[in-house]
Protein backbone atom coordinates (compact mmCIF):
# COMPACT_ATOMS: atom_id res chain seq x y z
CA UNK A 1 0.00 0.00 0.00
CA UNK A 2 1.23 3.27 -0.86
CA UNK A 3 2.06 5.59 1.96
CA UNK A 4 0.11 8.75 2.09
CA UNK A 5 2.23 11.75 1.72
CA UNK A 6 1.34 14.74 3.79
CA UNK A 7 2.36 17.65 1.66
CA UNK A 8 2.38 20.09 4.53
CA UNK A 9 4.76 17.91 6.56
CA UNK A 10 7.01 17.55 3.55
CA UNK A 11 6.99 21.30 2.93
CA UNK A 12 7.70 21.98 6.60
CA UNK A 13 10.75 19.68 6.62
CA UNK A 14 12.20 21.26 3.50
CA UNK A 15 11.87 24.83 4.78
CA UNK A 16 12.81 24.24 8.38
CA UNK A 17 14.33 27.39 9.92
CA UNK A 18 13.15 29.73 7.15
CA UNK A 19 10.22 31.97 7.98
CA UNK A 20 7.57 31.79 5.38
CA UNK A 21 5.26 34.70 4.48
CA UNK A 22 2.21 32.63 5.39
CA UNK A 23 3.43 32.22 8.98
CA UNK A 24 2.60 34.84 11.65
CA UNK A 25 -0.14 36.43 9.58
CA UNK A 26 2.19 37.39 6.77
CA UNK A 27 4.21 39.78 8.94
CA UNK A 28 7.94 39.46 8.54
CA UNK A 29 10.87 41.59 9.51
CA UNK A 30 11.37 42.41 5.83
CA UNK A 31 8.09 44.28 5.41
CA UNK A 32 8.19 46.22 8.72
CA UNK A 33 9.13 49.90 8.68
CA UNK A 34 11.37 51.23 11.42
CA UNK A 35 9.62 53.33 14.06
CA UNK A 36 10.48 57.00 13.86
CA UNK A 37 11.30 59.00 16.96
CA UNK A 38 8.58 61.36 18.14
CA UNK A 39 11.13 63.80 19.60
CA UNK A 40 11.17 66.20 16.60
CA UNK A 41 7.37 66.26 16.60
CA UNK A 42 7.30 67.14 20.30
CA UNK A 43 9.80 69.94 19.73
CA UNK A 44 7.70 71.38 16.91
CA UNK A 45 4.54 71.14 19.02
CA UNK A 46 6.27 72.87 21.94
CA UNK A 47 7.57 75.67 19.70
CA UNK A 48 4.12 76.25 18.19
CA UNK A 49 2.41 76.31 21.59
CA UNK A 50 4.99 78.73 23.04
CA UNK A 51 4.56 81.08 20.09
CA UNK A 52 0.74 80.93 20.43
CA UNK A 53 0.94 81.77 24.12
CA UNK A 54 3.28 84.66 23.37
CA UNK A 55 0.96 85.98 20.64
CA UNK A 56 -2.05 85.71 22.95
CA UNK A 57 -0.20 87.59 25.67
CA UNK A 58 0.62 90.39 23.25
CA UNK A 59 -2.94 90.55 21.97
CA UNK A 60 -4.50 90.69 25.43
CA UNK A 61 -1.99 93.21 26.71
CA UNK A 62 -2.73 95.51 23.79
CA UNK A 63 0.88 96.44 23.38
CA UNK A 64 3.52 96.18 20.71
CA UNK A 65 7.14 95.32 20.95
CA UNK A 66 9.33 98.42 21.30
CA UNK A 67 11.91 98.98 18.62
CA UNK A 68 15.44 100.10 19.30
CA UNK A 69 14.86 103.68 18.09
CA UNK A 70 11.42 104.22 19.64
CA UNK A 71 11.12 106.83 22.36
CA UNK A 72 10.07 105.91 25.88
CA UNK A 73 6.33 106.27 26.57
CA UNK A 74 5.33 109.58 28.09
CA UNK A 75 4.05 109.45 31.67
CA UNK A 76 0.29 109.70 31.93
CA UNK A 77 -1.20 112.98 33.02
CA UNK A 78 -3.34 113.07 36.15
CA UNK A 79 -7.06 113.18 35.56
CA UNK A 80 -9.18 116.25 36.21
CA UNK A 81 -10.85 114.60 39.21
CA UNK A 82 -7.46 113.81 40.77
CA UNK A 83 -6.39 117.43 40.28
CA UNK A 84 -9.62 118.70 41.80
CA UNK A 85 -9.13 116.47 44.84
CA UNK A 86 -5.55 117.64 45.42
CA UNK A 87 -5.85 121.27 44.32
CA UNK A 88 -6.96 123.39 47.30
CA UNK A 89 -8.12 126.23 45.01
CA UNK A 90 -10.88 124.04 43.53
CA UNK A 91 -13.82 123.65 45.92
CA UNK A 92 -14.97 120.09 46.65
CA UNK A 93 -18.38 119.10 45.35
CA UNK A 94 -20.94 118.89 48.13
CA UNK A 95 -22.34 115.39 48.71
CA UNK A 96 -25.68 114.56 47.16
CA UNK A 97 -28.75 114.21 49.39
CA UNK A 98 -28.51 110.42 49.00
CA UNK A 99 -24.85 110.38 50.01
CA UNK A 100 -25.39 112.69 52.99
CA UNK A 101 -28.26 110.52 54.23
CA UNK A 102 -26.21 107.34 53.62
CA UNK A 103 -23.41 108.76 55.80
CA UNK A 104 -25.88 109.50 58.62
CA UNK A 105 -27.39 106.00 58.32
CA UNK A 106 -23.90 104.45 58.45
CA UNK A 107 -23.11 106.37 61.65
CA UNK A 108 -26.43 105.39 63.23
CA UNK A 109 -26.09 101.70 62.28
CA UNK A 110 -22.49 101.62 63.49
CA UNK A 111 -23.69 102.75 66.92
CA UNK A 112 -26.46 100.14 66.86
CA UNK A 113 -24.17 97.28 65.75
CA UNK A 114 -21.73 98.17 68.53
CA UNK A 115 -24.44 97.37 71.09
CA UNK A 116 -26.05 94.30 69.47
CA UNK A 117 -24.98 91.78 66.84
CA UNK A 118 -28.53 91.03 65.70
CA UNK A 119 -30.90 93.98 66.15
CA UNK A 120 -34.66 93.56 65.86
CA UNK A 121 -37.08 95.53 63.68
CA UNK A 122 -37.79 98.19 66.29
CA UNK A 123 -34.09 98.87 66.81
CA UNK A 124 -33.52 99.19 63.04
CA UNK A 125 -36.48 101.58 62.75
CA UNK A 126 -35.09 103.70 65.61
CA UNK A 127 -31.66 103.82 63.94
CA UNK A 128 -33.18 104.97 60.63
CA UNK A 129 -35.25 107.65 62.39
CA UNK A 130 -32.15 108.81 64.26
CA UNK A 131 -30.43 109.25 60.87
CA UNK A 132 -33.28 111.50 59.73
CA UNK A 133 -35.60 109.18 57.81
CA UNK A 134 -39.36 109.76 57.65
CA UNK A 135 -41.12 106.99 59.61
CA UNK A 136 -43.88 106.43 57.02
CA UNK A 137 -41.32 105.79 54.27
CA UNK A 138 -38.92 103.50 56.17
CA UNK A 139 -39.04 99.83 55.20
CA UNK A 140 -37.56 97.23 57.57
CA UNK A 141 -37.09 93.55 56.68
CA UNK A 142 -38.39 90.78 58.90
CA UNK A 143 -36.33 89.73 61.92
CA UNK A 144 -37.87 86.25 62.39
CA UNK A 145 -38.21 83.67 59.60
CA UNK A 146 -41.59 82.00 58.95
CA UNK A 147 -40.23 78.94 60.78
CA UNK A 148 -39.49 81.01 63.90
CA UNK A 149 -35.71 81.29 63.55
CA UNK A 150 -33.72 84.52 63.81
CA UNK A 151 -32.54 85.95 60.47
CA UNK A 152 -28.84 86.18 59.58
CA UNK A 153 -29.10 89.86 58.67
CA UNK A 154 -31.69 92.59 58.99
CA UNK A 155 -32.09 95.47 56.55
CA UNK A 156 -33.79 98.85 56.57
CA UNK A 157 -34.29 101.23 53.65
CA UNK A 158 -35.67 104.66 52.98
CA UNK A 159 -36.19 106.47 49.67
CA UNK A 160 -34.29 109.73 49.21
CA UNK A 161 -34.99 111.65 45.99
CA UNK A 162 -34.59 109.05 43.19
CA UNK A 163 -32.63 106.43 45.18
CA UNK A 164 -32.97 104.12 48.15
CA UNK A 165 -30.49 104.19 51.00
CA UNK A 166 -30.31 100.63 52.30
CA UNK A 167 -28.60 99.68 55.56
CA UNK A 168 -27.83 96.18 56.77
CA UNK A 169 -26.57 94.75 60.06
CA UNK A 170 -25.04 91.26 59.96
CA UNK A 171 -23.03 89.75 62.82
CA UNK A 172 -22.46 93.14 64.42
CA UNK A 173 -21.21 94.80 61.23
CA UNK A 174 -23.11 97.57 59.46
CA UNK A 175 -23.10 98.21 55.71
CA UNK A 176 -24.90 100.91 53.73
CA UNK A 177 -25.48 101.18 49.98
CA UNK A 178 -27.43 103.40 47.59
CA UNK A 179 -29.59 101.71 44.95
CA UNK A 180 -32.27 102.94 42.53
CA UNK A 181 -35.91 102.99 43.62
CA UNK A 182 -37.98 100.12 42.23
CA UNK A 183 -40.73 100.77 39.69
CA UNK A 184 -43.26 100.29 42.50
CA UNK A 185 -41.77 103.31 44.29
CA UNK A 186 -40.49 101.12 47.11
CA UNK A 187 -37.04 99.91 48.09
CA UNK A 188 -37.85 96.27 48.96
CA UNK A 189 -39.61 93.64 46.88
CA UNK A 190 -42.53 91.80 48.48
CA UNK A 191 -44.99 92.63 51.22
CA UNK A 192 -43.24 91.41 54.37
CA UNK A 193 -41.69 94.63 55.60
Amino acid sequence: MQARVNWLTLFHHRTKGIRQPWQNGGVTLDNLTPRQSSLPTLRRLRAVSVSLVFAAALATAGCSLPTAGSPAPAPSLPSASAEAATDPATPAQPPTAEQAFADRVQTSLDKLSATTKAPNRDQMMAAMLEAGAVQEKVEVSIDITPTGLAVDAIEAASPVESACVIGQVRDGKAAVTILPILASGRCFVGDQH
